[in-house]
């Protein structure tokens, strides 16, 4: 089953709880709730399949409000969420539930975000990720819109990231050609080779995807850390390319 499918298909077996659960729970059409976990059903699902479908519903509940932010919701921007993330036919309608009730729900963002940030306290590079499918949705219309900016930006605070990290994460996200590789990188074009190399190292060391896997990133999700670990490698080779070393 598809991590789509265990969202709505496999909800009684999971305890995800807090807003997040209850977002699930009003569309599933019961609650989940923690106090209840434990039953065989629950046993069945391993821990990294719940930290699984807690970030795909963070990305959907977050996706929404992230839709909603300029105002309105477009048809790019629904398209796009659902290209994006490859839902497969027979679960658009299911994800569509989710969506449409986080978009009209009375949680705000900061409530999910926070959920989500609880639950991946060390693995800052999973919240990246799911920052960086937030700005693939904003950027669908085309246009970025400073309302969009802002609530990047205050979901980003949530989840602990910098001013430093913020930008570096926007630079490896602009239109290939047009980023930075200096900001790719997170260094500045006053930095030595040697650190350059090392902010190198540990981005690839942070963002490999087998990495990401076995922190609660879903199969489905890892196309975009992959394009993530394209843009870090061209950032390095461009600046190894204009200092000439290897």
């Amino acid at each position: 089953m598809s991590i789509w499918g265990k969202v709505i298909g496999g909800v009684a077996g999971f305890a995800v709880g807090g807003p997040l659960g209850a977002l699930l729970g009003a569309v599933a059409g019961h609650a989940l709730d923690k106090a209840h976990g434990g039953g065989p059903a629950l046993a069945r699902v391993s821990r990294e399949e719940q930290r699984q479908v807690a970030f795909t519903l963070a990305v959907i509940a977050l996706g929404a409000k992230m839709a909603k932010a300029d105002g309105q919701v477009t048809r790019d921007e629904v398209q796009a969420f659902k290209q994006l993330f490859r839902i497969p036919p027979d679960e658009v309608n299911n994800v569509a539930k989710v969506f449409d009730r986080a978009k009209t729900s009375t949680a705000g963002f900061e409530m999910y975000a926070q959920q989500v940030a609880n639950l991946f306290p060390h693995e800052p590079a999973v919240l990246e990720e799911l920052l960086g499918g937030l700005f693939h949705i904003a950027k669908a219309d085309g246009v970025m819109h400073p309302a969009e900016l802002e609530y990047l930006k205050r979901v980003s605070d949530i989840f602990g990231f910098d001013q430093h990290t913020f930008e570096r994460i926007t630079a490896t996200l602009a239109p290939s050609g047009q980023s930075d590789p200096y900001g790719v990188l997170g260094v500045g074009a006053d930095a030595t080779d040697q650190e350059v190399k090392a902010a190198y190292r540990t981005l690839i060391h942070e963002n490999h995807p087998d990495k990401l896997m076995a922190q609660g990133l879903p199969q489905e999700f890892i196309d975009l850390a992959n394009e993530k670990m394209a843009a870090i490698n061209a950032a390095y080779d461009n600046v190894k390319k204009s200092r000439g070393f290897k």
